[in-house]
C-alpha cells in the first residue's frame, strides 16, 4: 500500500525576539506570572518585512534543502494558516510563486491551531489517492498582526513563525512497522466558537479584527478533547502510549501539555516542548517543534511520533507517523 513518508523538515522564525519582561511596561504582568502559568519565556514577532508568505517560503526552502529536493519535485502545497497575506488569493499560491513553481496546485487550510495536523491528514489522502507524489505541508502564522496588545490575557501567549514538512509517496506493507502516516483522527465542534475567535472578518465587520479568548474555558475543554482524538488514533493503529517514541503536541500552554501527557500515560521524557521558546504560533506550532526535535537528533528514522493539536472552532486532531 501507499504510505506518506516524511522526507524533510524545515522552520523559519522572525528576527525579533520578545521576552516576557518586554511586556512589563505595556500591560500589567510580569515574567514570573507568564512563565509560571504558561511555560512561555519568549516568542518571535514579525517585522514589517516579514509576512506569513515570506516565513512560509523560508520554512519551505529549509524543508526542501533538508530533503535534498527542489520546488520542481513538489506537486502540491498545503498551507495551514489563520493569518493569510490577503483575504484572497490563498497565501499558498503566493508561496508557490515565490518558490518559482508554475506547476501543480496549492491551497490554504484554515483550522487555526489544528491546521497543520489537518494539513498533514489532507496531504496523506491526496498521496494515497494518487493525486500527488510529493506534498509540501506548511504551517505559517503572523498572529502578532491580530493581537490586542492591551489585552494581557492574550497578547503574552502568541508568537509568529513557520514550519514545514515534505511528504512523499512510499511503499508500505500495511502494518505498524511501515514508515509514514499510519493513523489520524480529526474533530471539530462549532458550539465552542465564542470561546476562541477573532472579532472581525470580511463578511461581518469588514475588518481584520482581534483575537479573543476565554482562557479558562479553553483550558477546561483542551485536555479531554486532546485525549479523545489521541485514544482514537491509538485504537486505529492498535498501539498504546508505551509504544510511542515521541509526542509532539501543540505548543499552547505547558500546563495543558503536561496534563494531557499525564492523562494519556506518556512519559515526560518523550514529550517535545518548545512553548518556552516560541509561545503559541498556532498552525506553525507543531512543525516548529518537529523541526527542533529533528535538528537536535531526538527524532530519528524509524521512531513512532504522535502529533496533536487543538484550536479555535473548536478543532482538534492527532496524527501518528513512523519517521
Amino acid at each position: 500500500m501507499i504510505r506518506s513518508v516524511v522526507r524533510g523538515t524545515g522552520a523559519a522564525l522572525p528576527r525579533r525576539i520578545m521576552k516576557n519582561a518586554d511586556f512589563e511596561g505595556m500591560v500589567e504582568t510580569s515574567d514570573e506570572w507568564i512563565a509560571q502559568r504558561t511555560g512561555i519565556r519568549q516568542r518571535h514577532i514579525a517585522g514589517d518585512d516579514e509576512t506569513t508568505a515570506s516565513l512560509g517560503e523560508a520554512a519551505a526552502r529549509a524543508a526542501l534543502a533538508n530533503a535534498g529536493l527542489t520546488p520542481a519535485d513538489i506537486d502540491l502545497i498545503v498551507l495551514a494558516t489563520s493569518t493569510p497575506n490577503n483575504t484572497f488569493p490563498a497565501t499558498a499560491v503566493e508561496i508557490q510563486n515565490r518558490l518559482g513553481m508554475h506547476h501543480g496546485f496549492a491551497f490554504d487550510m484554515q483550522a487555526v491551531c489544528s491546521g497543520f495536523v489537518y494539513g498533514v491528514t489532507t496531504a496523506d489522502l491526496y498521496i494515497r489517492g494518487g493525486q500527488a507524489k510529493r506534498v509540501l505541508v506548511i504551517g505559517s502564522e503572523t498572529f502578532s498582526r491580530i493581537l490586542d496588545w492591551s489585552d494581557r490575557s492574550t497578547c503574552v501567549l502568541f508568537g509568529d513563525g513557520a514550519g514545514a514538512v515534505i511528504l512523499e509517496a512510499g511503499e508500505g506493507t500495511g502494518t505498524i512497522a511501515d514508515r509514514g502516516v499510519l493513523a489520524a483522527s480529526l474533530r471539530s465542534d462549532g458550539t465552542h466558537k465564542d470561546k476562541l475567535f477573532v472579532d472581525g472578518g470580511p463578511s461581518t465587520t469588514g475588518t481584520v479584527g482581534h483575537l479573543r479568548m476565554e482562557g479558562r474555558e479553553v483550558f477546561k475543554h483542551a485536555v479531554g478533547m486532546i485525549t479523545d482524538v489521541i485514544e482514537a488514533t491509538f485504537s486505529q493503529a492498535g498501539i498504546s502510549a508505551d509504544d510511542l517514541d515521541w509526542f509532539v503536541p501543540h505548543q499552547a500552554n505547558k500546563r495543558i501539555i503536561d496534563a494531557s501527557a499525564k492523562k494519556l500515560g506518556i512519559a515526560e521524557q518523550k514529550v517535545v516542548v518548545t512553548v518556552d521558546l516560541h509561545g503559541n504560533t498556532s498552525a506553525a506550532s507543531v512543525p516548529l517543534a518537529l523541526s527542533v526535535a529533528v535538528a537536535d537528533g531526538r527524532i530519528k528514522k524509524g521512531d513512532l511520533v504522535l502529533l496533536e493539536a487543538m484550536g479555535g472552532g473548536f478543532t482538534w486532531g492527532a496524527v501518528l507517523v513512523r519517521w
